[in-house]
């Protein structure tokens, strides 16, 4: 079973890999492998070398509340400035830029009225339509990330030499300005190699702490007021949770011009639902240990005067130049063979929901023909067929004809039934060899073969012994009958001779 939409693991016979060109870093893989083999990886020796240095920046998801619960967020804070991260914000100001964005886009613009608008503030969403539905660049929300936005406006506030550093549970490209990005898991392991004890630290903040409390946004970078204003029922607004639901969309807004309004889409209900904090099942408890540490709304906007960077993003349409060849995709359905009714068989049995989609997959290398059960039993029935087929002649092979002897003998025995068994041998067959070459040879013990078979019940059998000797088996027949069907045989194959000039 695949359940990676970015098609990005890659297998072949025991050897499992990442393809990271493909990879969103959904992290679906990560609960689905039942060995434990996948993990998620940052740059935690870049951000720990940042750390040592004194002057990065670490921008700290709400998230880790629930993951280094039931520590406080005042110790995970003093723990990551005892790491020695200079400054420690929350993840917030991201938000808020990107909410204010959209509020402004939504109020001027009048998003919703008409056309179609594709929420862009989940990394993992913007990668996938830029690599998988290009035909969606142009709706998407001309708005970064909160990640990229809140990595814009630190390196305005800091300076632009000083170090951003991620974490979180997004480990796509957070932009130029995030200088390392690293899961919660990396921070931990952060801590335990500086000898910090997040439990030990104290339950009030050190230092004064950065601005946490939010004014415009929601978690996620969606402006309160606009969630509030539009029902999500709306034809404006429009809820979509689930990267499978992107290809409805595309078919909507490229083939069938229906405008959706406002499409507020994630892969997964937030971050707090994301594979890499924990099972899904879990989710309401990590939204309560979240909620319990949030802090009131500010009655005022919470961001700085005088800080102006650019929130804007522009998507770059690029020609998919990474589909393989058609004629080898064409190839490899070839070997795969249709079904009964001339069509592929797409029984979804190979992890994917086409065959179209196997052989693209093959032909990028991702998986192999091993990994198609139809491909296997069509090889496994060729197999058959060439182990019990003498290529040359088509008669049966002598493992073949060896097993029809025992299996005639032992009914001779049973039941009292008689059957014969013819022995041919071509004479001078080694001299046509000789004079005219093999290929000569193997037109004679073809048309031998064939003229062997014309003279036969669908009851018997005629196979090649090896050579230029034959065997025939005549179910219920007697030695007459036998001499008169032998006679028959010799005559057409010494009149074939004759006739080929031999």
């Amino acid at each position: 079973m695949r359940v990676c939409p970015s098609d990005a693991v890659a297998v072949e016979e025991e050897k499992v890999w990442i393809v990271d060109e493909a990879c969103m870093r959904v992290g679906l893989c990560l609960p689905a492998c039942p060995h434990d083999a996948i993990i998620a990886v940052g740059d935690s020796t870049r951000a720990l070398e940042f750390a040592l240095g004194h002057q990065a920046v670490l921008i700290l998801s709400v998230e880790s509340a629930a993951w280094f619960y039931p520590a406080t967020p005042e110790q995970v804070v003093n723990a990551c400035y005892a790491a020695g991260f200079n400054t420690v914000h929350r993840g917030v100001l991201g938000d808020e830029l990107v909410a204010k964005q959209y509020l402004d886009l939504w109020t001027e613009e009048e998003w919703g009225r008409g056309g179609t608008v594709i929420r862009s503030t989940c990394p993992v969403i913007v990668e996938t339509i830029k690599n998988q539905y290009p035909e969606l660049i142009p709706y998407l929300a001309p708005v970064a990330t909160p990640i990229e936005a809140e990595a814009r406006y630190l390196k305005a506030m800091y300076g632009a030499d000083t170090p951003i550093v991620y974490t979180g549970v997004c480990l796509t490209k957070g932009g130029a300005d995030v200088d390392a990005a690293i899961t919660l898991a990396e921070l931990e392991g952060i801590f335990k190699k500086r000898g910090i004890k997040v439990e030990d630290q104290p339950l009030f903040f050190s230092r004064i702490p950065e601005e946490r409390r939010r004014y415009w946004s929601t978690a996620g970078g969606l402006p309160l007021d606009l969630l509030k204003e539009e029902r999500q029922s709306s034809r404006r607004f429009r809820k979509v949770r689930g990267l499978s639901a992107l290809e409805g969309i595309a078919r909507a807004v490229a083939v069938d011009r229906i405008d959706l309004g406002f499409v507020d889409i994630l892969p997964c209900e937030g971050c707090l639902d994301h594979p890499l904090l924990g099972p899904k099942e879990e989710l309401f408890r990590r939204r309560a240990i979240v909620g319990a540490t949030e802090p009131p709304r500010a009655g005022m906007p919470v961001l700085a005067e005088g800080i102006e960077i650019e929130v804007g993003a522009a998507f770059a349409i690029h020609p998919n130049g990474k589909q393989p060849a058609q004629e080898l995709v064409d190839e490899i359905i070839d070997q795969i063979g249709l079904a009964p009714n001339g069509r592929t068989w797409d029984s979804g049995a190979c992890g994917y929901k086409t065959c179209q989609e196997f052989a693209v997959a093959a032909a990028q290398g991702r998986t192999t023909l091993k990994s198609c059960p139809r491909y296997l039993e069509r090889q496994a029935s060729l197999a058959q067929q060439q182990a019990a087929v003498d290529a040359l002649t088509g008669l049966a092979s002598f493992r073949v004809l060896r097993d029809r002897l025992a299996n005639e003998v032992a009914r001779c025995h049973r039941g009292g039934e008689h059957f014969a068994v013819l022995f041919l041998d071509l004479d001078n067959f080694k001299q046509v060899n000789d004079r005219f070459g093999h290929e000569a040879g193997n037109a004679v013990l073809r048309e031998t073969a064939r003229r062997c078979n014309a003279h036969i019940r669908g009851t018997d059998l005629a196979g090649r012994y090896g050579g230029d000797e034959f065997v025939v088996v005549l179910v219920g027949t007697g030695k007459e009958g036998a001499r008169g069907v032998a006679e028959k045989m010799r005559a057409e194959v010494e009149e074939a001779g004759v006739g080929m000039g031999y």
